[in-house]
Order: C-alpha cells, then sequence, then structure tokens
C-alpha cells in the first residue's frame, strides 16, 4: 500500500471481519513533544506494533493515548518540556485526536458517526493552550463541526471521569520503568484479572439465576437507596440551606444533591485489601517484594499476569463491560530467548482470548513481528533529517490477502528464522530463495561494510515463499528486489522420461505478485541456480560453507558477487552474464535455453 500519513478526515476503515466490540480505531497526534505539525496517525487493531529508529517518537504515541484517558489528574497535564520546541506557539498547539467504537454507554445521536458497517464511531480531541490541563472537545456529527465554546454540549459523555469510564482502560508499562511501578502494574494486571473473575463467578441461587456477585451488588443498591431515602429530609435541609447562600449572587439557582445510589454499585464494593502486595523467593526461604527482584524477573511476572488475564477471558462465558487496551515500550527488555519467544506468543494471543482487549507495542525486536496473525497493524515511525516525524501504516495482513498456504509458509519461516522480520524496521530489501544466496552476500557485506551497511538479505527458503513475502513487502510502498533460481522447465525422472519441473511453475507467480506492488520491484533470476551461475559448479552438499569459503579465497567469485549485489540494489548498474532480470516467461525460458 502507499507510504502515507493519513489525513485527519479520512474515516477509519473497518473490514467486514471487524469484532462487533467498542474499541479504539485511530490515534492523531500532533505538536506533542517530538511530533511535529504533520499529524501522526496511527490505525488500531487488535495488535499494533510500532518499530522504527530510537528516538524517533514511539513511545509518545503510546504515551498519548494515556495521556488523554489521564484527564482530570495530574497525569493528564502537559509540562512546558511537552511543547515543541519547549515553548507555547499558538499555530502549534499540542493536539491529540481519539476516534472509538461504542456500542454500550452510547452518548447523544450528535456525536455518533455511522460507518460503513453500522458502527458507532465517536471523535474526541484534546487541545492543551498552554502547560497544564487540556481543553477536550467532541466532533459534533449534526452540525459537521468540532464543537466550540458557544454550544450548549461541547463533549460526548460529560465530565472527564465519566467519559474515561466510557472508552478502553489503558495499562501503560514503560521499558525503564522505575521497580516500584513495575511491580504495581503487575499487581493491577493480576487484580484486573482477579475482579474479572469475580464478576464473572457463575454460582447460581436457587431460586433465580443471578450469580453470586450480582446479588451483592443489587443488595448494596438497596441499602445504599433505603440510606437515602430516610436521610432525604436532611438531605432537603442541606440543599435549601446551600440554595439561599448561592442565590444571593446568582439569582434563581438552586443546589441539588443527587447521592445516586443505585449508579455503579461495583465501586461501592471491595473485597479485596486496600494495597495487595506480591512477593517472590525461593520455596523455603525468605520472600521478597516485586520491586526487590531483578528486572528478568519483573518482565517475566508481568507475562504471567498478562497469561493470567488471557486464561480467566477464555473460562469466562463474556466478556467484562469495559475494554482494556494495554501499553507496552520494548517488551523485549530483560528477558531470555526463549522467554521473549513466549511473551510474543502471549500478546499476539491476549486479544484472541479476551475479545476486549487491544495491544499496543513499541519494539526492536523482529521477533515481535508476526505477519501472518489476522488483525494485526505494524506502523512505522521515523523521524527525517529535519527531524518532523511520521507514522506510515506499512502493513495489514487482511491487505495481503494471504492464502492459507500463504500463512503456513509464513508461521514456518517465522519458527525457523525469528529475525525474518528484521526488513520492517526499514533499509534496503533483498529477498533471496534459500540459504547459499544468504550466505554469499552476507559474507560480501561483511568485508565490504560501508557498501553494504543498510541492506537486509531475507531468505524465503523456497520459492512459494518469496511469493508469500512479496505480497508482505508490496505494502511498503518503497523498492525492493527478488534473487530466484530460474530451475529448467523439464527434468529426467528416474525412469528416465523428462517431466514438467514444478519449481518452473513458481516463476511466473514471483512476477505477478511482484508486478502488484506500486513500486520498482527488480525480480531477477540465476540460470539455472546460484551455485552453477557463479560459483562455477553445482554442490550438493554444505552449500552455504562452499559459498563462504569461495568469496573469500578467490577474487573472481567476490568480484561476481559483489557485481549481482550492486545491481540488485540499483537496477542501473549491470547483471553478471549468469543472471537475468526478466518480465515474461518467455524472457526466462530464452535464457534458460542460452545457457
Amino acid at each position: 500500500m502507499p507510504s502515507k500519513v493519513k489525513v485527519d478526515n479520512e474515516p477509519p476503515e473497518i473490514t467486514p471481519e471487524s469484532s462487533k466490540r467498542p474499541r479504539l480505531v485511530r490515534l492523531i497526534i500532533k505538536n506533542f513533544r517530538c511530533i511535529g505539525s504533520k499529524p501522526v496517525s496511527i490505525d488500531l487493531d487488535d495488535i499494533v506494533v510500532l518499530v522504527g529508529p530510537n528516538n524517533s517518537g514511539k513511545s509518545s504515541v503510546l504515551k498519548a493515548y494515556e495521556l488523554i484517558m489521564s484527564e482530570g489528574s495530574k497525569l493528564g497535564e502537559l509540562t512546558l518540556e511537552d511543547f515543541p520546541g519547549g515553548k507555547v506557539d499558538s499555530n502549534a498547539l499540542p493536539e491529540i485526536e481519539l476516534h472509538t467504537i461504542v456500542y454500550d454507554n452510547s452518548p447523544g445521536p450528535e456525536w455518533m458517526e455511522q460507518t460503513c458497517e453500522g458502527e458507532n464511531l465517536v471523535k474526541e480531541r484534546w487541545i492543551w493552550t498552554q502547560p497544564g490541563p487540556p481543553t477536550r472537545r467532541g466532533y459534533n456529527v449534526l452540525k459537521g463541526t468540532w464543537a466550540t465554546d458557544g454550544d450548549k454540549e461541547k463533549v460526548p459523555w460529560g465530565a472527564a471521569g465519566v467519559a474515561n469510564a466510557r472508552r478502553p482502560q489503558p495499562h501503560r508499562i514503560d521499558a525503564f520503568e522505575s521497580p516500584e511501578k513495575q511491580a504495581k502494574a503487575i499487581v493491577d494486571l493480576l487484580m484486573t484479572a482477579i475482579k474479572e473473575r469475580v464478576k464473572a463467578h457463575e454460582t447460581e441461587s436457587k431460586d433465580n439465576n443471578e450469580t453470586d456477585y450480582a446479588k451483592l451488588l443489587s443488595s448494596i443498591a438497596q441499602l445504599q437507596k433505603k440510606i437515602v431515602e430516610e436521610s432525604q429530609e436532611q438531605i432537603e435541609t442541606i440543599q435549601d440551606s446551600l440554595s439561599s447562600a448561592i442565590e444571593r449572587v446568582f439569582p434563581n439557582h438552586r443546589v441539588v444533591f443527587d447521592a445516586k445510589p443505585e449508579d455503579d454499585t461495583d465501586k461501592a464494593l471491595n473485597l479485596f485489601k486496600t494495597d495487595p502486595q506480591l512477593l517472590m523467593g525461593p520455596k523455603d526461604g525468605y520472600l521478597s517484594s516485586i520491586d526487590r527482584q531483578g528486572s528478568g524477573a519483573r518482565r517475566t511476572l508481568l507475562w504471567s499476569a498478562l497469561q493470567l488475564l488471557a486464561e480467566s477471558g477464555a473460562k469466562k462465558k463474556k466478556d467484562s463491560e469495559r475494554p482494556h487496551v494495554l501499553l507496552l515500550d520494548e517488551p523485549e527488555m530483560c528477558l531470555h530467548p526463549n522467554a521473549i519467544r513466549e511473551s510474543c506468543s502471549l500478546l499476539y494471543g491476549l486479544p484472541e482470548t479476551i475479545n476486549n482487549w487491544q495491544v499496543m507495542v513499541t519494539t526492536h525486536s523482529p521477533c515481535f513481528v508476526d505477519f501472518s496473525r489476522d488483525h494485526t497493524t505494524i506502523v512505522r515511525v521515523e523521524r527525517s533529517l529535519s527531524g518532523q516525524v511520521s507514522g506510515t501504516t506499512i502493513f495489514r495482513p487482511e491487505k495481503a490477502k494471504f492464502t492459507d498456504d500463504d500463512k503456513r509458509e509464513l508461521k514456518m519461516l517465522n519458527h525457523c528464522d525469528p529475525y525474518v522480520a528484521e526488513f520492517f524496521f526499514g533499509g534496503r530489501t533483498i529477498v533471496v530463495e534459500g540459504d547459499t544466496e544468504y550466505t554469499a552476500f552476507k559474507t560480501l557485506a561483511s568485508l565490504v561494510p560501508d557498501k553494504f551497511r543498510d541492506i537486509h538479505i531475507v531468505r524465503a527458503r523456497g520459492k512459494a515463499t518469496i511469493v508469500s513475502l512479496a505480497k508482505v513487502l508490496n505494502q511498503f510502498g518503497t523498492a525492493y528486489a527478488i534473487l530466484h533460481d530460474s530451475d529448467r522447465p523439464k527434468y529426467i525422472g528416474k525412469d528416465g522420461k523428462e517431466k514438467g519441473n514444478p519449481a518452473w511453475v513458481h516463476n511466473k507467480t514471483i512476477m505477478d505478485t511482484a508486478s502488484e506492488s506500486i513500486s520498482n520491484v527488480r525480480v531477477v533470476a540465476s540460470v539455472p541456480n546460484f551455485e552453477e551461475a557463479y560459483l562455477e559448479k553445482e554442490c550438493i552438499q554444505e552449500k552455504p560453507y562452499n559459498a563462504l569459503t569461495r568469496i573469500k579465497s578467490d577474487n573472481g567469485v567476490k568480484a561476481t558477487i559483489e557485481q549481482l549485489l550492486d545491481s540488485l540494489l540499483d537496477d542501473t548498474k549491470p547483471l553478471p552474464s549468469q543472471a537475468v532480470a526478466w518480465k515474461t516467461e518467455e524472457e526466462l525460458k530464452a535464457a534458460v535455453d542460452g545457457k
């Protein structure tokens, strides 16, 4: 897909496969910290993976959502350092816009825009005119404009506290959070899991189908209502006294005390200690608090808490009312390789197991990019030489139109090579068929590091997987190259008869897929295979090692491989005689017949 930043008024893309549930669908940020006046627009999905160089603004994206969800508290206020250039400019004020799909707890009709899928979309915008708290405004669908100070109703849902409860609840975990804050985040996640299980407790009474938890809340509501009714005389006396005092300054005004005895009764119930604590240590030894443990242990406990949430969600018959968003900075930090793989699988599985969870992570690890999963968005956050930050949605599986075979090939490739997704992080990309080409190019790059520093050699480990990877790369909107063996159209079987070569059939599929890219894709074939073309003869065993030793010991072979790599990166440079850049099957067959 084209590499671009979406404009503010472009409607969010909601596919028919979208779950019919409350969720975030878009976050738009500008003039916040390192993000400038050009909006960074993030399309939100079940899983959002933010990739990009260090100090490019990825963490600012996570912070933006946490910031607006903290409206009404100190955490929702900005300091002068959060403004562009550390100064207040009326023409470049910090602004964050959030688009949310709602079902229950919907605001009035003036705030709800109908999507093509019949869902209700609510748009809100926060602007900071000076350090401190923001001004929130809603998009009035009936008027077709953002609400202004002169409007009677300015925002959906009213006050910040009420509005926050209507949106997904954020759970933010920073990469370099203090041990105390990390421990609190773990405890909070565990308490969320416990409370969800309490709400889903399904012990039925004999006379009706209410759960124990529902009956307890009903009892609390009745008790609160009774207390308010019995105190009504005292309440009215207080109201009259306050109204008399207020009316002296504000004529025709009065004060009413509404105890709301039947609203949010679950908030009046606390079944657990107000300050729970997690302890850890040897079974027969001293148990110390989590903030006393090492970084790796705390991170592992985090995944354990997430696992508990996932298991809790799997056992429930229905999801909790309020959705959640997990915001994670660099989840790979301080983890053993096995723990990294486990945590990646767990994170991707969280929204699948619990229907009301979304996950947004920043990462520098290709291990956390799994492009075979549905409902996943990969966003590259970059900063230009001028300092402008941009966010580009570079991949969505739904756009790639993967077949079942594609998904199987990519899953297997992810297992065999966890770093295959490295090209998501930038640089010039070349897809090669197998280990021999990969080893040859990597060896050459190590011998000439300044020339080939910023390249990613992706080994597909087979022609069929080249097609699947090309579908991924086509969404980038940037150029890439493919090197594959031409193979021969026919081969002689064990019975001595000539047969059609199934490997030859894949050549056309590779070219057809590459041709779907909006950018220039250079498809080059080694005739008939890499070893015969550039290493003088085909090697049956230890092909990668043979390529490595030939490049290091034979300057002629090294020069040929370097010429090949140069021409793959720049189509104006000539190919070696044993390679062909082809467009049609006839051209490729003619090149094979001529060898």
